[in-house]
């Protein structure tokens, strides 16, 4: 489970300080895809950030759960929280240089993984994220889709009870986009997945519950239809547009 609880982040000092996100509060749940939706701007990655433990709260909380339930800080226990995490992020960020073998076996030894455990968790992830074919390869080989595949397992290789997704399927055809859906689909059978997104057919395709952000706050929370009942809108598209200003561009 993924907590935030009257989240705050502010960058700055003083006069010169801007607040990113002001006073959010929901829960991620297990079994399910929650989408973080919102404009460039409204507080998606600054929530992202603080849920992996990469920056902090300015005040409020952010709590992430293990397996047992036992939920953390990510504040006060950053290292711990980072391990429960497995966090994809928008940009491909892999060494062109390494394989994906030895990406992946670095990525486990990181996380304590070592042996047979190592040796499973590597069949595993390789498995659910279908790369036997350039298992061998360099990642500067790849294409975007098996990049993107790569990103998945370097997540997903310590089993991580929590996965942060930053627009996952961003740059990808069709084809690609098909297999991230079913993979992200897969992943959430057993765990809390957090997707930030600004595609409202990705929401429609992989989540069943919504978060909309507006300039920092929260401005809707439910599910698509929900949310477009709620403020009287033929789908969660047109509510979108009327919770973030956006109904004339």
């Amino acid at each position: 489970m993924i907590e935030l609880a009257d989240f705050s982040k502010t960058y700055g000092r003083g006069k010169n300080s801007v607040a990113a996100v002001e006073h959010v509060s929901f829960t991620v749940d297990k079994g399910k895809v929650t989408a973080l939706l919102g404009p460039n701007g409204a507080g998606k990655t600054t929530i992202l950030r603080a849920v992996c433990a990469l920056h902090y709260a300015s005040s409020g909380y952010v709590y992430v759960s293990g397996s047992d339930g036992v939920r953390h800080d990510a504040s006060e226990e950053s290292a711990l929280v980072k391990q429960l995490i497995g966090f994809v992020p928008e940009q491909n960020l892999l060494p062109k240089d390494l394989t994906v073998a030895e990406l992946l076996e670095e990525c486990a030894s990181v996380r304590g993984l070592s042996g047979l455990e190592l040796q499973k968790a590597l069949f595993r992830v390789v498995k659910d994220c279908s790369l036997q074919s350039v298992y061998t390869k360099k990642i500067k080989t790849l294409s975007k889709g098996f990049c993107q595949r790569v990103s998945f397992a370097q997540a997903l290789v310590a089993d991580p009870p929590n996965i942060v997704l930053d627009e996952p399927v961003s740059g990808l055809d069709p084809a690609q986009i098909a297999q991230i859906r079913t993979l992200i689909k897969k992943i959430a059978r057993e765990k809390t997945v957090l997707l930030s997104t600004h595609i409202m057919q990705e929401v429609t395709e992989v989540c069943s519950s919504v978060i909309i952000l507006s300039h920092g706050k929260l401005a809707a929370i439910g599910t698509e239809k929900s949310i477009a009942e709620q403020y009287g809108a033929k789908n969660l598209e047109e509510a979108f547009l009327k919770l973030t200003g956006n109904e004339n561009e």
